[in-house]
């Protein structure tokens, strides 16, 4: 078994950004030797403290799918397709933030909306919106591949923005504090890629792969779509996120890492 899971409002919870009430699951997962794989719209600069803290050694997946980075050596054959950089096996699928900055601040212009990105922000400005500490603020804003917007006065993306984002080929998705504007990416897409090397390693060990996923927002419905198992997670209101609903669909019945611990507990009885 191999388990994909979101972060804020998923194994971390939405307000202290923690994950002790999922410690009992995660051990659990551990003690099998069952990977657990973090797939989030945060940064690499974010998610590597987050890996040390959890103890996790597994492939990752940042900002919305934009790249997976596979620890050196941790699959047993030829990765065609990835790039070397540092201690990872690099496979990328987004745009070039440089890139994304620049259609924003057009889009703006166009259609006369007033849109708010990580990169007109300061630090401080971001923690304010987020919750974030300053210092995790500071690491959020090292985008590579996906930038989040704020629209000024609504949460509601109107239809001339969605026209006006894909007619320059581009992606937006929804998560749980703001939108996100990326390239030919998603979740789902980087997690298809993994549980091909995934499979291929259980086959090499005349093993069958189980996957699941574990998410609560709508940019989490490509990953959810990816996998044997989806589990949905209430969102910090106790409300399921609209639009998701998928063949084999399991609700856990609480929020944040409460609700993991619950799901993944009853998963592996």
């Amino acid at each position: 078994m191999v388990v994909f899971t979101d972060l804020d409002g998923t194994l971390l919870n939405s307000r202290t950004y923690r994950f002790d009430e999922a410690r009992e699951a995660l051990d659990a997962l551990q003690a099998r030797g069952i990977p657990t794989v973090l797939v989030s719209s945060k940064t690499r600069a974010e998610m590597e403290p987050i890996r040390s803290q959890l103890r996790n050694g597994h492939p990752f997946i940042v900002e919305n799918g934009g790249a997976v980075f596979i620890p050196a050596e941790y699959f047993l054959f030829p990765l065609p397709g990835t790039r070397a950089s540092g201690p990872y096996r690099i496979v990328e699928f987004g745009t070039p933030y440089s890139l994304l900055r620049q259609a924003l601040k057009e889009i703006e212009r166009d259609i006369g909306l007033s849109l708010t990105g990580y990169g007109d922000l300061s630090a401080d400005d971001v923690a304010l919106r987020t919750g974030l500490s300053s210092e995790e603020a500071a690491l959020a804003k090292q985008r590579e591949y996906d930038e989040p917007f704020f629209i000024e006065g609504t949460h509601r993306v109107p239809p001339e923005l969605a026209a006006a984002i894909r007619s320059r080929g581009l992606n937006w998705t929804t998560g749980d504090r703001c939108h996100h504007l990326m390239g030919p990416q998603d979740k789902g897409r980087a997690v298809r890629r993994l549980i091909q090397y995934y499979r291929q390693a259980a086959r090499d060990h005349h093993h069958r792969l189980t996957t699941v996923a574990v998410g609560n927002s709508l940019n989490d419905l490509p990953m959810l779509a990816a996998v044997d198992r989806p589990i949905l997670l209430q969102q910090a209101d106790g409300v399921y996120a609209a639009g998701i609903d998928l063949p084999g669909l399991i609700r856990a019945p609480a929020p944040g890492p409460t609700g993991w611990n619950q799901a993944i507990l009853s998963l592996l009885q």
